[in-house]
């Protein structure tokens, strides 16, 4: 239903100071939002699975979506059964250009038995005013209300001068390959960004509509992963006796002691923006499950070191690797390990860029007051756009955190989010 929802009389004040969009014309887009198709469209891209490494069944429904939108769709395959899928309207030019980008690959598989919440299936539910599905929050809705609000401004017959983009990137959740674990499912982290920007796609500006609650995310953290190892003798249970402290499980359990020590003093002096710099223990492994008669003749230890945009991420390398010097100065014979696989820098962007401004314009103009702000420890895509000098924002669709029921938004919250999309796009790229 065309203009149902939110009533429209906040848009009878004044024009907004920072706004190029008249209360007239950003009436006549809003009214071309479809709560019916935004819930149509939902449910349709939460019952297509798309784990990372198996994007491509989401990614051909994305070229079809953008192509019935009559935008230049443009198939980018990352590598043999994964794509990106990047739809461009084209300006008449003088304007800038805005992209939209999204990851279609979901945070969990939806095969994991102890996910048993119905948002962490690909199967849509739409219950009591929200669609509960994998993707839904993290980040298919966005992908939706992008795709919304061009529809919005296409049949409301706006003319822009800029380009808008809509970019459907493979590989975004937070994994990476390591050891044995090799192949495209372990292939995130930036993987589709990467490459989207490598052949081509470079926008004036981006917004990540990844999960922030409408909140407007101007900073977030960095991520480094580290590996500490120690090794020990593998014998036979029958024969450490005497030896037991040789034993690799036992070192790094001493080892232990001084890596929380650390990691008390890093979160505590890297804290940023209110927000502590959480290292998480994130794996540990050593022997062999299906031989315990036997010493495990190498430990490992896993960390996620949060890092904020205020440090380089070969500062924080250097001081996670001054603790493996000091333990290795301590433990010579321990056979020591030092390794970093992942190295996600934070991301940040100024307070005063024209896009917060159309953001914060259009945001009060739909909720009838501003967003707020928040910096977050996870990470987005916004640390590869940065690199590449493409402006980019962290703002999009979520109610809540995540819980037993899983991945759940708000119909009303997508709905409002797309008109604010369509109306910042239109004040960004420029109305003819």
């Amino acid at each position: 239903m065309p203009g149902a929802g939110r009533s429209l009389t906040v848009l009878k004040s004044k024009k907004h100071p920072s706004s190029g969009l008249t209360p007239k014309l950003a009436e006549k887009i809003i009214a071309e939002v479809s709560e019916k198709e935004i819930v149509a469209m939902c449910c349709d891209v939460i019952n297509i699975p798309s784990p990372t490494g198996e994007e491509l069944q989401m990614a051909e429904y994305m070229q079809n979506a953008l192509r019935e939108l009559e935008l230049a769709v443009t198939w980018q395959e990352v590598e043999e059964g994964r794509a990106n899928v990047v739809g461009r309207r084209m300006g008449v030019g003088g304007g800038k250009t805005l992209m939209f980008n999204g990851h279609m690959d979901t945070s969990n598989t939806g095969r994991e038995d102890f996910l048993s919440g119905i948002g962490y299936k690909p199967n849509a539910v739409v219950k009591n005013g929200f669609i509960y599905g994998l993707g839904i929050y993290n980040m298919k809705g966005a992908l939706v209300c992008y795709t919304h609000a061009v529809r919005a401004l296409q049949r409301a017959g706006v003319k822009l001068k800029g380009d808008v983009i809509i970019a459907a990137v493979a590989g975004e959740i937070e994994k990476t390959q390591w050891g044995e674990f090799k192949g495209k499912e372990y292939r995130g982290y930036g993987y589709g960004t990467h490459y989207l920007v490598n052949h081509g796609v470079v926008p004036d500006m981006c917004i990540l509509g990844e999960p922030t609650d409408m909140q407007v995310v101007l900073e977030h953290f960095g991520s480094l992963w580290v590996r500490i190892s120690c090794a020990g003798i593998y014998v036979h249970t029958a024969f450490c006796e005497g030896r037991e402290e040789m034993n690799s499980i036992r070192r790094m359990h001493e080892l232990m002691a001084n890596i929380l020590e650390w990691i008390e003093e890093w979160e505590s002096k890297a804290s940023y923006g209110g927000r502590k710099a959480i290292v998480n223990l994130g794996g540990i492994r050593g022997g062999h499950a299906w031989r315990a008669s036997r010493t495990p003749e190498k430990t490992d230890l896993f960390l996620d070191v949060r890092v904020p945009p205020s440090i380089a991420m070969s500062e924080a390398r250097r001081e996670v690797q001054q603790l493996f010097f000091e333990l290795e100065k301590k433990h010579a014979d321990w056979g020591l390990e030092f390794e970093t696989y992942v190295s996600v820098p934070g991301a940040r962007i100024s307070e005063n860029h024209e896009m917060i401004r159309a953001i914060d314009c259009n945001h009060a103009r739909i909720m009838g007051s501003p967003p707020e702000r928040q910096v977050v420890v996870w990470c987005s895509d916004a640390s590869v756009l940065s690199r590449y000098g493409i402006e980019t924002v962290n703002y999009g669709p979520s109610s809540g955190p995540r819980d037993a029921e899983g991945e759940k938004v708000k119909i009303k919250t997508l709905v409002d989010i797309t008109r604010i999309y369509a109306l910042t796009a239109a004040d960004l790229c420029g109305v003819e």
